[in-house]
């Protein structure tokens, strides 16, 4: 396979997390190796992730958008979409923020029927 890498990679093991499916299923993997615009992560069965997931980095508690670029096996190639961004969020942000919108539409309804006229 010809290198295509357009930034220097270094090796590591870190523990990852792959986010897909709308933010709905997520699956554990190893950073075995990272750049400013890709990795390889390596996950505990022979698995295709989806095209497009979120590479959370749990250490670093960094999450980047990514797009699978190449699979074999338990390995997986992944070019990093958003290098310099943090905008993407991480699923335990994504769903407390779900959870406090909720909280707040909860807590328009209980005032809206404590201040309607008896």
């Amino acid at each position: 396979m010809k290198d295509q890498r357009r930034s220097n990679r270094r090796r590591t093991y870190l523990a990852g997390r792959i986010v897909f499916n709308g933010r709905a299923s997520t699956m554990d993997c190893l950073v075995r190796n990272l750049s400013r615009n890709g990795a390889m992560l390596e996950f505990y069965g022979s698995v295709i992730p989806h095209h497009e997931v979120d590479l959370c980095i749990l250490r670093r508690g960094e999450s980047r958008r990514a797009r699978l670029v190449w699979c074999e096996g338990v390995h997986a190639g992944v070019f990093i979409e958003q290098p310099d961004s943090a905008s993407v969020s991480t699923i335990e942000t994504a769903r407390l923020i779900r959870k406090l919108k909720a909280d707040r539409e909860t807590l328009a309804r209980r005032v809206a029927q404590l201040t309607e006229p008896a």
